[in-house]
């Protein structure tokens, strides 16, 4: 089976792209706009302009079976261009939609579309996670361009017969993982107090082994065909809880010190930092039963062992 992987040079799209590479039985092509030397034994790669509406996907797609489609125009904390949404929808929506269109004419059976679970939204009820059969209700420009680009997918797969493959991940942490994330254990391994010791809230995260597992699960799977799937550990966190066990895996004791969540999001507010805060005491969570079900799927990984994954990255790392 032939595969073409888009974002390979991504967080997510770098390990999705050594596990592939692993499995003998697939031959696997990647694209990116520059040449890549240092790609696995067996990987074929194909440089391409960069991911838009006119975008010359012919040459590359010749024999190919699956999409698995991970670049995008991320989401851009305090994004400064112009028209946010519009920058998105070059690449997240008009971009897609041209390789799947392309795809469909060169024969591809199935396009696996790595979305968000920001089409979602950005926080539930306690006890109330998101399925994915709950209302899409995107907030920002990122979440929107995801949503338009999945029912763009769902109609070009019903019109055409081409399968398409929804994930929608949380926040993905793992080695070398980036962001807010990497900054937490930066707080951690420093002893630095944070004012965080009685949020209560509830989130989902998914390790990247695990992601990548149900992607690779995903390839082949007859029940995957045309379905929208939720993915995560399956153990939701408080960030108390988090910055705990994340702790324990750095071999430093969390210091929390016990402020009230109200108090904590209404001097965020005043600094400008209300959605950090949201993000630290709100809670985001997932329901992945019918990802289990449907594909007889588990995360394969335990949060904690996924932890320390990541926090023996970061400590050999950590003054690069």
């Amino acid at each position: 089976m032939m595969i073409l992987l888009t974002g390979s040079t991504g967080f997510v799209g770098q390990a999705l792209l050594a596990r592939l590479a692993a499995q003998p039985a697939l031959d696997l092509v990647v694209v990116s706009r520059r040449p890549n030397s240092s790609l696995p034994a067996g990987v074929a790669h194909a440089q391409v302009a960069d991911i838009a509406a006119d975008t010359a996907w012919q040459p590359v797609l010749q024999g190919v079976q699956v999409i698995i489609h991970a670049a995008a125009r991320v989401h851009v904390m305090n994004d400064k261009v112009a028209d946010p949404l519009a920058e998105f929808r070059k690449v997240n929506v008009d971009g897609t939609l041209n390789l799947a269109r392309q795809a469909v004419g060169a024969g591809v059976k199935r396009f696996i579309f790595i979305s968000s679970i920001k089409v979602n939204g950005e926080s539930t009820a306690p006890g109330k996670p998101y399925s994915a059969e709950s209302q899409p209700a995107p907030v920002d420009p990122y979440g929107i361009s995801k949503l338009e680009a999945e029912q763009a997918l769902r109609e070009l797969a019903a019109e055409t017969g081409m399968e398409v493959v929804i994930i929608r991940p949380p926040l993905v942490y793992g080695p070398d993982v980036k962001a807010n994330f990497l900054s937490m254990m930066r707080w951690l391994s420093k002893g630095i107090p944070l004012p965080l010791g009685t949020i209560q809230n509830r989130r989902s995260l998914v390790a990247l082994d695990n992601l990548v597992d149900l992607i690779a699960t995903c390839v082949e799977h007859p029940a995957a065909a045309n379905q929208t799937f939720m993915v995560s550990d399956g153990e939701d966190l408080s960030t108390r809880q988090l910055l705990r066990r994340m702790g324990g895996a750095l071999g430093r004791q969390a210091r929390l010190v016990p402020i009230p969540a109200w108090l904590l999001e209404a001097g965020a507010s005043l600094l400008g930092k209300r959605a950090l805060a949201q993000r630290l005491c709100g809670s985001l969570q997932v329901d992945i039963s019918k990802t289990r079900e449907l594909l007889n799927w588990s995360p394969p990984l335990g949060v904690d062992e996924a932890l320390r994954r990541a926090a023996e990255h970061f400590l050999e790392h950590q003054a690069e």
